[in-house]
């Protein structure tokens, strides 16, 4: 059993669904050399192969997630407005999370946008051991 995305024109996955093995050519109707190449044109969109051991395309994907064709990895959506995408298809915040321990931080994107150049906010104190 092997899991499949469905692609979006705008390279938007739309659907994850379960088809055969990716192996199991014996099944595979004549004409397709590959699962991902059959299911394509069932379909009618771009169809890709998707691992829940993120052992191909960067991270299994899912509803919503994005395709990039060009480096043939999904990636999450945009997390935040001001986040941005690094070379290895991870959202950066505009400022690094903290490296004071002493908190928990979570991003605020109204924070940020007050013009603080800061939009991490204090959570709670990390307990003493």
């Amino acid at each position: 059993m092997a899991h499949y995305a469905i692609i979006s024109e705008d390279n938007i996955v739309e659907k994850v669904i379960v088809g055969t093995d990716e192996n199991d050519l014996d099944s595979l109707p004549e004409g397709f050399s590959s699962w991902e190449e059959y299911l394509s044109d069932y379909y009618g969109k771009t169809v890709k192969r998707t691992s829940y051991n993120a052992n191909i395309r960067k991270m299994y994907a899912g509803e919503g997630m994005n395709y990039d064709p060009t480096a043939d990895v999904f990636y999450p959506e945009q997390p935040f407005p001001s986040w941005t995408l690094d070379e290895n298809f991870d959202w950066q915040p505009p400022t690094p999370y903290p490296t004071d321990n002493t908190y928990t931080y979570f991003w605020s994107e109204e924070l940020y946008n007050a013009n603080t150049n800061n939009g991490w906010l204090e959570v709670y104190e990390t307990p003493s051991e």
